[in-house]
């Protein structure tokens, strides 16, 4: 009889072929468009942290301008300012490209993750992964959250997981964090089976 993490691996695998299939037509289509609208490059990296707080390369459709973190971090103080204070986000980010909100809103620009399954560095559902500077940060802020970050970075982050299907953006990092490892204690392939389930109605609720 498998272990929960080879059924989970099992699944991870069984799915990330069936969506790759399923949308093949993705695969085309938004690389091209983002080559219309914006030029290179269509993926974009971020190194995120994984299990046990090894770091990895997340891969997504990019949806921002190229030189986004740049206007972040280095040009525009007052906009890093509001970043930070919104939970490490934007109400109305001005870096995010038109077709950028059309994949956001859908999930799409998620995608490229999938690869990321492949490689065994994520999981289909699991905890948000995270930026080592935003743990960091947002520990110092909320005080209270230091308690749930190491059952956090216990298991593999997820393209999907209990905050995506809850509400997303709107839940402040607080109530994410607690949820995430929440998630991480419980390690159940019923609870992933319906974070699974979930996860379409919670794709097209914004659209």
């Amino acid at each position: 009889m498998m272990t929960y993490d080879q059924a989970k691996r099992f699944l991870d695998l069984v799915i990330a072929s069936l969506l790759c299939v399923l949308f093949l037509p993705v695969w085309i289509v938004v690389p091209l468009a983002i080559m219309i609208e914006s030029g290179p490059p269509i993926l974009f990296c971020h190194i995120r942290l994984g299990k046990n707080g090894q770091k990895f390369a997340l891969f997504k459709f990019r949806s921002m301008v190229p030189n986004a973190d740049d206007i972040l971090h280095k040009h525009n103080p007052k906009l890093l300012e509001e970043f930070k204070n919104g939970d490490w986000k934007l109400k109305n980010d001005p870096r995010i490209t038109k077709l950028g909100r059309i994949l956001r809103s859908l999930t799409i620009d998620e995608f490229p993750q999938l690869y990321n399954v492949f490689k065994g560095e994520m999981s289909m559902v699991g905890p948000r992964a995270y930026l080592k500077r935003e743990l960091d940060e947002q520990a110092q802020r909320y005080p209270e959250t230091k308690q749930y970050i190491k059952e956090i970075l216990s298991v593999k982050p997820g393209i999907t997981g209990p905050w995506q299907t809850s509400g997303r953006n709107e839940i402040p990092f607080a109530q994410r964090a607690q949820m995430d490892a929440r998630y991480a204690r419980k390690q159940s392939l019923l609870e992933d089976l319906k974070i699974l389930v979930l996860t379409p109605k919670a794709m097209l609720s914004k659209w």
